[in-house]
């Protein structure tokens, strides 16, 4: 939505964009506890309000961590259906769950079996839930529930590895769950690629937005049931609207899925470390997370964004964890199959992710 910081949302603009988007085809709108400071689902529900919710799946997301008893579960669920000024959620997702959440929190609360009598009283209509975690964590969730109706993943044409990736989409598809993909442009970085990427676009198609050649690799795949493409500003809606009209099941060609493998080949190679995140070199005695940091030092690279790797590294690897932990035992460099000079590299990891580093 479009806003400032703090969770501001400009009220008018993200009106006028989202019913724009909704009379000309849009009928899937996702929103959830946190967006926005927990302004979002606010603004929806207004938004929403009178005819624009008749003509709209609304989809939320419970959120888990909110969850230390079997009755927070229903408390969450009506203070949203109140935010949104709604009497029912059409698809609710089980929010960012990952191994850790589904048997601390999912289990340990009956969390699914509060779901279901929300299901049955009509204040849910579909249950799901949206995924941050490894495949095998998928897998186990997917397979741990034999009701599930959707899931949601992040997946792109570089993340057909991380998270569930395309193993994952392909389980859910099988065990007939729709998937709603998540950071179709890997947080619009896909959008805006290092201009050696784009030059490769430009010299198939001068005319094609890497957007949409991001967008259109995933509407072409039949495990995709819909994508979600964060809008900030109308010229976003309406190319976003303009990308879905014109797409189609199993419509990108042979050449197409060429030129975006080049793409995807261009990109490793801007990968300073090789690490696979295989975890053998883990658990490391001075507990640091070797891929995790090694991770986001090659996301700075890999998209020429230094503050968005600084920013991940803060919220996404704990203190006791970072790079300035090592100890240069190199314990975990006789483990690594990729030969990588570990110790060597955390000191560079921390010089530039460090929260003091410069930009």
């Amino acid at each position: 939505m479009p806003g400032g910081p703090g969770g501001n949302i400009d009220e008018q603009e993200a009106t006028r964009m989202i019913r724009h988007a909704i009379d000309h085809g849009v009928n899937y709108i996702d929103t959830a506890w946190g967006y926005h400071d927990g302004n979002s689902e606010i603004v929806v529900g207004k938004v929403l309000k009178g005819q624009y919710r008749q003509k709209v799946r609304l989809a939320t997301k419970s959120p888990v961590w909110e969850i230390h008893g079997p009755e927070d579960f229903d408390k969450l669920l009506n203070t949203q259906l109140s935010k949104l000024q709604t009497d029912h959620i059409d698809f609710y997702l089980l929010h960012a769950i990952g191994a850790d959440r589904w048997k601390d929190t999912i289990l340990k609360h009956d969390v699914l079996g509060s779901a279901e009598k929300a299901i049955r009283d009509g204040r849910i209509g579909h249950l799901g839930f949206s995924f941050h975690d490894d495949y095998n964590a998928f897998e186990t969730i997917v397979n741990g529930y034999d009701k599930w109706t959707f899931c949601q993943i992040q997946y792109n044409y570089m993340d057909t590895e991380n998270q569930a990736g395309t193993k994952g989409l392909e389980l859910a598809a099988s065990r007939g769950l729709a998937v709603i993909v998540m950071e179709p442009l890997l947080g619009g970085r896909l959008a805006t690629p290092p201009e050696s990427i784009r030059q490769i676009f430009t010299q198939e198609d001068k005319t094609r937005t890497p957007a949409d050649w991001a967008l259109q690799w995933l509407w072409s795949q039949p495990e995709v049931a819909m994508l979600l493409s964060g809008m900030s500003n109308m010229e976003q809606v309406e190319q976003n609207l303009v990308s879905a009209d014109k797409s189609r099941v199993r419509a990108f060609s042979a050449d197409e899925q060429k030129v975006i493998e080049r793409v995807q080949e261009a990109y490793r190679s801007r990968i300073p470390i090789p690490c696979t995140k295989c975890g053998y070199c883990m658990p490391c005695s001075n507990n640091v997370d070797i891929p995790g940091n090694f991770e986001i030092f090659n996301y700075a690279s890999l998209h020429d964004d230094i503050a968005g790797a600084k920013n991940r590294y803060k919220w996404a690897i704990k203190p006791e964890h970072r790079a300035d932990k090592c100890a240069a035992c190199q314990e975990c460099e006789d483990k690594c199959p990729q030969k990588i000079a570990i110790s060597d590299w955390m000191p560079k990891v921390d010089a530039l992710l460090a929260e003091s580093a410069p930009v």
